[in-house]
């Protein structure tokens, strides 16, 4: 038997608690798949744009630097232009911190978006694989007691089958996905990192620029 026949007769002897199984499997790649391209695209895009208004920052063009970001849809760009808005009206740091941060609290969500559904997707395959089982050995119980002993052999394999093979289809998904909600949590952890360094270098650089002006007068 070549490998493509063991894996059709492993569903096949999976009964019909497969199903679900695999339409929890295909939920989860696909939030997977989808937050992984959107983390990556976010850490780049957040990189990119950081990248294009440092230098300006730097040299005290927080005009040009709010033009900019008004236009961007980036994270970086989201919380920079709260703080430069911020700026027109007030000076002291701690104001300007705080329209930071009413950005931050708006896309930390957005970075986390669905993510957690993996880690519940692993849980409920891993109850739908023990019902599974638990439905499996049932039958294989009945079998032992009302089938007819020429019956009783087959019947029993077959309930077991059953049993053991959705417990295992179901682990060899959750591992995974408990694997998988974690890697996301710690990109989305780091992207929220470098936003908040991003921040604090930003007041760093208002409040030196700030003083600069005091000075000069």
């Amino acid at each position: 038997m070549n490998t493509f026949d063991t894996i059709v007769k492993f569903f096949q002897d999976c009964g019909w608690f497969i199903y679900p199984s695999l339409l929890i499997m295909a939920s989860g790649l696909s939030i997977a798949i989808e937050r992984f391209i959107v983390l990556m695209r976010a850490r780049a895009e957040n990189r990119k744009v950081w990248d294009r208004i440092l230098p300006m920052l730097q040299g005290g063009k927080f005009q040009q630097v709010l033009g900019y970001t008004t236009k961007s849809d980036t994270a970086i760009g989201k919380i920079v232009s709260n703080g430069l808005n911020r700026l027109q009206t007030a000076r002291r740091r701690e104001d300007i911190d705080a329209a930071m941060e009413e950005g931050m609290m708006e896309i930390v969500p957005r970075l986390e978006k669905r993510t957690h559904y993996i880690a519940t997707f692993a849980n409920v395959i891993t109850l739908v694989g023990l019902l599974g089982t638990i439905s499996g050995l049932i039958r294989a119980f009945t079998a032992v007691a009302q089938v007819n002993p020429a019956e009783k052999a087959e019947m029993l394999s077959a309930s077991i089958s059953i049993a053991m093979n959705n417990t295992a289809f179901a682990l060899a998904v959750a591992i995974p996905f408990l694997l998988i909600h974690s890697f996301l949590m710690a990109r989305a952890g780091e992207i929220v990192d470098s936003l908040e360094a991003a921040k604090i270098s930003f007041l760093n650089m208002v409040q030196s620029h700030s003083q600069e002006v005091r000075g000069a007068h």
